[in-house]
């Protein structure tokens, strides 16, 4: 059984996440951590929780959600997963990054490209990817078909969707994402996005005023 451990990370208070099971294996999800003290509580987790670290995740390449990728890909030997649709933002996080008073000392290029319908496997657990461009190209969510959640990234948010405003983002195409990715799925499944509280595909189905 999977369990999720959420920090929220740096000024855009990113969900970060650690995802883990009765392995020991975990996979780290938008590590965003920017100081050295958030650096340091998510390391300490999970040398804490004795957990191996064995994938690092990226639901898309927006810098507030990879300020941590060089820390933890030195910190535990990983290299970045995610859509190789996301590139032009992992040329240009050093730019982006000074857009928002976000200093990236390194950019780690992902070496493990990913597309929809691929199953990414930790411990005895597995997540299903769905890509789901809109946000950003590149942008994926990560789907538990077994305990019936989903890591959503920037696509859905409690009351809310992704903004369409910044480069690559496009607000039909992250219709069709949410309609043709995330509407399939049972209203009971868990939403955890990448900012704010979760919710779930039913309440956000009925009261999203983005999806009415």
């Amino acid at each position: 059984m999977i369990t999720i451990k959420i920090f929220a990370f740096n000024a855009f208070e990113v969900n970060s996440f650690v995802l883990y099971d009765e392995t020991g294996e975990c996979i780290i999800v938008d590590p965003g951590c920017h100081s050295m003290d958030e650096k340091e509580r998510l390391a300490g987790f999970i040398e804490e929780n004795l957990l191996k670290p064995v994938m690092l995740i990226n639901t898309h390449f927006h810098i507030d959600h990879i300020l941590g990728n060089h820390f933890i890909c030195k910190k535990f030997g990983l290299t970045p997963t995610g859509h190789a649709g996301g590139s032009m933002f992992w040329r240009t996080a050093r730019e982006f990054g000074s857009v928002f008073n976000l200093n990236i000392d390194e950019v780690e290029k992902p070496q493990i490209f990913v597309e929809d319908g691929d199953k990414l496997s930790f411990g005895n657990s597995a997540l299903e990817v769905r890509y789901t461009p809109g946000h950003a190209d590149g942008s994926i969510c990560l789907v538990s078909h077994e305990q019936k959640f989903v890591i959503a990234g920037d696509v859905l948010f409690y009351g809310s969707i992704g903004r369409t405003d910044l480069p690559t983002g496009d607000f039909d195409t992250l219709m069709d994402s949410i309609k043709n990715m995330l509407w399939t799925l049972a209203d009971d499944y868990t939403v955890y996005p990448g900012h704010g509280p979760e919710t779930s595909i039913g309440f956000e189905r009925r009261n999203n005023p983005f999806l009415q």
